[in-house]
């Protein structure tokens, strides 16, 4: 069916709701680009954030993580005695 057998069948108002529809879904999939990309790049981002807090949280630390408890028979422990 040709674009004039369907303006003859249907009238130009139908061949107008048809092309606004075909219109109307270019538009928005022509929207919808750019916030997929916005959402792939979140995406990578918070998957790296993910990672990286994954790593710090799960590799124990260097050195103690509160000097004051570090040790009984520490050095610095007498330093810090004030009584």
């Amino acid at each position: 069916m040709s674009t004039f057998d369907v303006l003859r069948q249907y009238g130009t108002a139908a061949l107008l709701r048809f092309a606004g529809a075909v219109v109307l879904f270019l538009v928005l999939h022509l929207v919808r680009i750019p916030l997929v990309l916005a959402a792939r790049v979140l995406e990578v981002a918070m998957r790296r954030l993910d990672g990286f807090a994954t790593r710090q949280a799960s590799t124990p630390p260097r050195k103690p993580v509160n000097d004051f408890f570090a040790g009984s028979a520490s050095t610095r422990e007498g330093a810090r005695v004030y009584a």
